[in-house]
């Protein structure tokens, strides 16, 4: 039961909010009369951005406002294009650099879950069996269903021995698993390699950061030093790497692909949006057979690698 007070608060909000979609509804028509009209359309966004800053139940901030409606508008386009703030951008300025204090999980928003795209190789999340597709359902307390990528990282990154829980839900759980889990300073090496056979070398590539180009010139050179001079064949592994710098990602397939062929290019309406990065002079590796391992953890620059060699991938 109410009592008349609370009804008549009641009704009070009621129509505010009636009153709020009559406007936001009366306005929508008034600018998008004419249809394709830019400016009619930004008119539009800051006369609601204005009507919810004043009207809203609760005091609302505006960058975050903004920053929502940025999402919101590349999301409409496609799953692959999203916004990069400022400290969405920073934070990955450091993954590229190679060494961070964390758990060394990369992760993305899939169907709305914070998601697990690969565990970095003997990091604490990698030893402790998480795995890519795992749904992180909580971060120590925390549901992780409105954080931003931003914001889930900052709880999963910190000091050296501090500890942190991570729920996962993962195909064939029944219901989540808690991972406890010790962050430590992630040294993510770009590069492992060794000698498979007498003549066959092993390249591993697990992220590709600023160093990539330079780290696999000195492990071929290694190789071959191994083996006699020469090489008979390689095995490029990019299984469960996340990708990384798109330049390291064109000057890593270089060293296979001949001078002057295409890596990969980038297509848009407008003219400057049209690039074509393609293989440079410089010393490029002999005609051996050469495989490359992929999985579904492979993704962005593992993947331009993987489908330029022109060798057919291995899915493993």
């Amino acid at each position: 039961m109410f009592g008349k007070g609370k009804i008549r608060k009641l009704a009070l909000w009621l129509a505010v909010g009636v009153a709020l979609v009559v406007v936001v509804g009366v306005g929508a028509q008034r600018h998008c009369a004419a249809e394709g009209n830019d400016y009619e359309s930004i008119e539009l966004f800051t006369d609601v951005l204005a009507l919810v800053k004043k009207s809203y139940v609760e005091e609302v901030d505006t960058k975050k406002l903004i920053y929502g409606a940025i999402n919101g508008m590349l999301a409409s386009l496609d799953p692959h294009s999203s916004f990069m703030t400022p400290e969405s951008y920073k934070e990955m300025k450091i993954d590229t650099k190679g060494a961070f204090g964390g758990l060394g999980i990369e992760i993305s928003i899939k169907d709305g879950m914070l998601t697990v795209i690969s565990p970095i190789e003997d990091t604490p999340a990698y030893k402790a069996g998480i795995k890519a597709g795992d749904q992180i359902l909580k971060i120590d307390d925390k549901f992780t269903k409105d954080l931003s990528i931003t914001e889930a990282v900052k709880r999963m990154r910190g000091q050296k021995g501090t500890k942190v829980i991570l729920s996962i839900m993962r195909e064939g759980f029944e219901r989540p698993k808690e991972f406890p889990l010790v962050r430590d300073i992630i040294q993510v090496k770009s590069i492992k390699y060794k000698t498979l056979d007498n003549g066959y070398g092993y390249v591993r590539i697990a992220q590709f950061q600023e160093k990539t180009d330079t780290d696999l010139a000195k492990a071929l050179n290694a190789l071959r030093s191994e083996n006699g001079g020469a090489l008979k064949g390689l095995v490029l592994d990019v299984r469960n790497d996340p990708g990384g710098l798109l330049d390291q990602a064109v000057r890593v397939a270089e060293h296979f692909i001949a001078e002057g062929q295409l890596v990969v290019y980038t297509e848009g309406r407008e003219k400057d949006s049209k690039v074509r990065y393609s293989s440079r002079a410089g010393t490029k590796e002999p005609n051996y057979p050469m495989v490359v391992l992929i999985n579904g953890g492979s993704a962005s620059a593992s993947e331009i690698v993987a489908g330029r060699q022109g060798i057919g991938a291995v899915t493993h």
